[in-house]
């Protein structure tokens, strides 16, 4: 079965944008994955094909209207297996490497790009969305988030990397919990006075993937403490 996402979108011309080059655009040519765009203007009512209205109790911008979302996610839906529908919003939990293992794991998804303040709360409700946050920034719309989400799904479905090792080792791929990856290094050895560490000239693949696992430590240690704490316990906090 072909993985399949949809990208409910005011601006449907945003897609398949970076999605159709490298790996994933590739990918796409070679049907391991479909992509479609819907506007969601094409599901308004009017003539004027409205898709959004004054928000109650007041305040400033425009909110998207649940009855035009609502008759978006039913074309999207019926569309083949049921897929889950994910809204991307600051307010939304963290995306994060776990949760594209299971999107990338499943038949596919529908994604609601939102625009002006966001979508009426009932929509979300009634359509048991799950809410999705890129991170703790605000963008001028979803599309740019679900790119983001799209890419780190697709390079997980089968085919897609010619190297299964390489996902394996990338940040927050490690079972044992969410670390940074190590740094890399290539030829030439000495570079501006810059040399390879010897470790990964040695041969001995054991110290060599100690040596990594401390680098991936170290990393995580200093520039995500909250990861560290997180996979580490109480421990992480009274290291330094």
């Amino acid at each position: 079965m072909t993985w399949h996402a949809t990208a409910l979108t005011l601006f449907p011309e945003m897609f398949p944008g970076t999605l159709g080059l490298s790996l994933a655009g590739r990918a796409l040519r070679e049907g391991r994955w479909r992509l479609d765009a819907k506007q969601i203007r094409d599901f308004a009512a009017d003539r004027h094909r409205t898709v959004d209205d004054t928000p109650c109790g007041g305040g400033a911008g425009m909110v998207m209207r649940p009855d035009v979302v609502d008759a978006a996610c039913a074309a999207a839906l019926a569309e083949g297996p049921a897929r889950p529908l994910v809204y991307l919003t600051p307010r939304g939990r963290l995306l994060d490497q776990a949760l594209v293992r299971e999107l990338s794991a499943g038949p596919g998804v529908i994604l609601v790009c939102g625009r002006y303040e966001g979508l009426d709360q009932r929509v979300i409700e009634a359509r048991a969305m799950r809410e999705v946050s890129v991170g703790d920034f605000v963008l001028s719309g979803g599309e740019p988030a679900a790119l983001l989400l799209l890419d780190a799904c697709v390079r997980l479905l089968p085919g897609v990397m010619g190297g299964a090792d390489s996902a394996a080792e990338e940040s927050f791929s490690d079972p044992r919990g969410a670390l940074l990856e190590y740094p890399h290094y290539t030829r030439p050895v000495q570079w501006q006075g810059r040399a390879v560490p010897e470790v990964l000239l040695s041969g001995h693949h054991a110290a060599v993937a100690k040596w990594r696992r401390e680098m991936a430590e170290a990393a995580t240690r200093e520039r995500r403490p909250d990861l560290w704490a997180r996979q580490a316990g109480p421990q992480a906090r009274t290291q330094d």
